[in-house]
């Protein structure tokens, strides 16, 4: 690896510009526009189809967004065809508007222009490259001869609109903004604006990509604050930001943008685009969402949203991907469970409002996923607090906290063995063989009480095809029983842990128990359930006496 063929590629501003880094978060949602149907479209393997492309118009309409770039008209027959169906299919809501790219050449902007034909609400976004590589390598022209293909591109888009009795707005984007001296974007950018005359009921958009990201978002951010502190018209001019992401930092970029003055962003669903992708405009706006600012955007159904985005795309959204992939709720890690299901059960028995659980930035109930498939994920790393959570909130069982060890082991080794996540009910039934109906040894046939020298339990022991009835005496009913076991197998043990509660309401409940038997510095546990509270405890015994005799 040769790191010395590589320099410096980024140009700051000639003055200091470091407001941003005095601002702690992005207060207010910018103006989105989506930018899937073009930049995310032409990145694609298989470009989409027409009727596809009109679904995810749809899509992107449900979501919330107002501004939404539909492609480049003059490239192809099917960009064309496309805008041609939204416009005379009346697609379009009223407080939509579509927008169009065009390079700043005249004949390419003629037919853009015969394409928007009819359109109610229109953007014509031109742009033409400003940056040094570009000047230098592809068009071989100095700074002025590239100033006037921008200037003369926004004279024929006043000129066209005006003779078509419009209204459309006008966008500008020096492409490679991040590769041009700040001093020279401003000039070409203020130049283009002097033609426009922008107004405050018809803005002007000067959209300043980091089409190629090569520097770090602190850069980005100076960048645009130079560009907000000097533009002409400033009042009546909408900065916008269109971060690439071949840094992997293209949120982080945008976020600094938009500290540094930006109004608007252009992005795509899940980053898709060009190389590694454009700003992810889900994670991005979802970010706001967790601090407490409305994105104005809709994502209240993820798995809704990536589902089709999936489908009319064909690309894969990663497990990891935030908010949106399939892991990014789960805790497999014991004490990462531990701690979200402490922090639930805070959250019930305090009622706060606001949102604090541990290891979880947002409430995943507001992008449409459960808690209980979605958050605890249980796996040969998981702990007792995940599995006592699963029990718990998908049956109602609560296990005794020295008991929650016990399971969490038992759930371990099935997991280890067989390489495998287990899921709720695969879990219950690890803790129905393993506590609930262990049997291996003995079970209890018909027990009968009387009350004599406290109590005297009549105890049937099954063993296979063998009946025996043992009595023995107790200070209370499930200690007589406990006794008579003692006497039988000739095994010395003490009870603990014993807890019982209902598993649901009403006259005909059933209650639950959990018991353990202590002996030789072990304890063995069991787990019983029955309407009645004193053969559930019975049967936990049983239970509980099965794992000991099994060890």
């Amino acid at each position: 690896m040769n790191v010395k063929k590589y320099c410096r590629q980024f140009i700051l501003p000639p003055e200091r510009c470091m407001d941003w880094a005095e601002k702690s978060m992005v207060e207010r949602a910018p103006v989105w526009c989506s930018v899937d149907l073009r930049d995310g479209n032409q990145a694609l393997i298989e470009p989409m189809g027409l009727e596809t492309k009109l679904e995810f118009f749809n899509l992107l309409v449900e979501i919330g967004f107002k501004e939404i770039e539909v492609g480049f008209p003059a490239a192809s027959e099917t960009e064309y065809d496309f805008l041609r169906a939204l416009i005379d299919r009346n697609l379009i809501p009223d407080d939509v508007t579509i927008q169009v790219l065009t390079q700043a050449r005249e004949h390419i902007i003629k037919k853009t222009f015969e394409a928007i034909r009819g359109a109610k609400n229109v953007i014509v976004h031109v742009y033409n490259s400003t940056s040094v590589a570009q000047r230098e390598q592809v068009f071989r022209k100095g700074k002025e001869e590239i100033k006037q293909i921008a200037v003369d591109g926004a004279k024929l888009l006043k000129k066209l609109t005006d003779e078509a009795g419009a209204n459309y707005r006008f966008e500008y984007s020096p492409e490679s903004f991040t590769g041009t001296e700040p001093e020279y974007a401003l000039e070409v950018c203020n130049a283009v604006l002097d033609v426009w005359q922008p107004t405050a009921d018809r803005k002007a958009i000067i959209n300043l990509p980091a089409t190629v990201e090569n520097a770090m978002p602190h850069v980005y951010a100076q960048q645009i604050e130079y560009m907000h502190k000097h533009l002409k018209y400033r009042e009546n001019v909408v900065i916008s930001l269109h971060p690439h992401n071949d840094r992997g930092s293209g949120v982080a970029t945008a976020e600094f943008g938009l500290l540094a003055g930006a109004d608007r962003v252009e992005g795509t669903l899940f980053g898709n685009g060009e190389r590694t992708g454009n700003c992810d405009v889900v994670t991005l706006a979802m970010n706001m969402y967790s601090q407490g600012v409305d994105p104005k955007l809709d994502f209240s159904n993820m798995p809704y949203v990536a589902a089709l985005y999936q489908g009319y795309t064909n690309m894969q959204i990663s497990p990891r991907q935030p908010y949106a992939g399939e892991l990014v709720f789960a805790a497999f890690s014991g004490s990462h469970q531990d701690a979200i299901a402490k922090g639930m059960k805070f959250r019930e028995e305090t009622g706060r409002t606001v949102w604090d659980v541990p290891y979880l930035p947002i409430d995943p109930k507001d992008v449409g996923r459960e808690y209980d498939s979605d958050v605890i994920r249980i796996n040969s790393q998981s702990g007792k607090g995940g599995v006592g959570y699963v029990l718990e909130h998908a049956y109602g069982i609560k296990l005794p906290m020295r008991m929650k060890e016990a399971m969490s082991y038992a759930v371990k080794h099935v997991s280890d063995v067989e390489h495998r996540e287990l899921k709720a009910p695969e879990i219950f039934e690890v803790f129905g063989k393993k506590f609930l109906t262990p049997r291996a040894h003995f079970d209890l046939g018909e027990v009968h009480y009387r009350q004599e020298n406290g109590i005297t339990a009549i105890v049937e022991i099954v063993e296979g095809e063998k009946k025996t009835v043992v009595e023995a005496t107790g200070n209370g009913r499930l200690d007589a029983v406990s006794n008579a076991l003692k006497k039988h197998f000739g095994v010395q043990y003490n009870l603990t842990g014993y807890e019982q509660h209902a598993l649901s309401s009403g006259s005909f409940a059933q209650a639950i128990s959990y018991l353990g038997v202590e002996s030789r510095e072990r304890v063995f546990w069991g787990a019983g359930e029955n309407s009645d509270i004193t053969r559930s405890s019975v049967q936990a015994l049983v239970s509980a006496l099965n794992n000991l005799l099994d060890a």
